[in-house]
């Protein structure tokens, strides 16, 4: 990660400019429970709900999801 002014200021002009940022609420303790989940299949948290989000995608578009 970089400590520079200027390295943090391009890491966040990278980020704004590649990524959407969406927020998730979980009811208390729910945060723990589902980072455990990630880190006991060698994911981040960030990686899982994106994995998530994806089958769950993948399966509703296709023909048996639907």
């Amino acid at each position: 990660m970089p400590t520079t002014k200027a390295g943090q200021k391009a890491v966040a002009k990278y980020m704004k400019n590649n990524y959407d940022e969406i927020k998730v609420r979980v009811p208390k303790g729910e945060k723990e429970l589902i980072q455990a989940h990630a880190e006991a299949h060698n994911e981040s948290l960030n990686g899982f709900i994106n994995r998530a989000i994806d089958d769950t995608i993948e399966r509703d578009n296709s023909p048996e999801g639907k």
